[in-house]
Order: structure tokens, then C-alpha cells, then sequence
């Protein structure tokens, strides 16, 4: 007897469909009879409170938003003047110098001024948040301790 693959399985290998743990379809990943909500435990529990997490979040983007802009955007600004205003940048500004070498000069200042600006953001709004949530992980932490 020779077997046909188009008529019927061979007689060694049952159905798909006999097998519980087997899917329909080859291909499907088996099926997990555990729920999901006893898959997911969590290994410690979570720091702090999630609405102060987010405004953390939210002040140290802008924090970084304006020390980024504040230096990028002076750096763009040259980069445009000299590439549509070689007339404005040749110009002579003060001493003799070209005012081109003046706002290239002026470049480590902006830079400068952007370090100190994100030192003082960083000091005045997002440390104190980062204080508070430090501090209240450290009382988490205790309270859960003692349990």
C-alpha cells in the first residue's frame, strides 16, 4: 500500500485535533491555559507614585528642551545667516571685525549661557521633585519592610 499526501494523514500521525495541546494549525503557538493575571506578578513593589513620576518626566524635558534650543538654536542661526545673508555676515560690525567672526565668537557664550541656564533649571525645579520622590520611596520602602 503507498501512501497518497493528498487523501488522508498516514496512519502513524492522528489529526491535529486529537491532541488538546496541539493547535488546529500547526503554526499557532500552543495554547496557555494560565491567566495572564497569574503570569504577571510583580518582583518588588513600584517607587513612589506614578503622578509624580510623570511630572519628573515632564520637568526634565523641558529642562532639556531649553538647554537644547537655547544652544542649537543660536548655532541654526548662524548657519542660516551665513548661507542666505553672506552680505550681513561680511559687513563690518565693531573694530574692524566682520560681524560674521563676532556671532562665531559669540557662540562659546551661548554655549556657556546654556550650561548655566540647564545647572539652574535643574536646581530650582527638578530637584526638588526628584528629593520628594526619592523621599518618599525611602518612607515606601520602610512601610514595606516592616510588614
Amino acid at each position: 500500500m503507498s501512501y497518497d499526501p493528498f487523501s488522508s494523514p498516514p496512519p502513524t500521525h492522528p489529526p491535529y485535533a486529537a491532541h488538546p495541546a496541539n493547535p488546529t494549525y500547526p503554526w499557532q503557538p500552543p495554547v496557555d491555559r494560565e491567566p495572564e493575571a497569574a503570569r504577571r506578578r510583580p518582583r518588588r513593589p513600584a517607587l513612589g507614585h506614578h503622578s509624580d513620576l510623570r511630572v519628573l518626566r515632564g520637568a526634565y524635558r523641558r529642562l532639556r528642551r531649553v538647554a537644547t534650543l537655547t544652544a542649537l538654536g543660536y548655532f541654526t542661526l548662524f548657519l542660516i545667516l551665513s548661507a542666505f545673508a553672506p552680505s550681513l555676515m561680511t559687513s563690518t560690525a565693531a573694530a574692524g571685525l566682520p560681524t560674521g567672526l563676532l556671532l562665531a565668537l559669540l557662540q562659546l557664550p551661548v554655549t556657556w549661557l546654556a550650561i548655566v541656564l540647564y545647572e539652574h533649571t535643574a536646581r530650582v525645579y527638578v530637584d526638588p521633585i526628584a528629593d520628594r520622590i526619592r523621599k518618599q520611596a525611602a518612607v515606601d520602602a520602610k512601610r514595606e519592610a516592616t510588614r
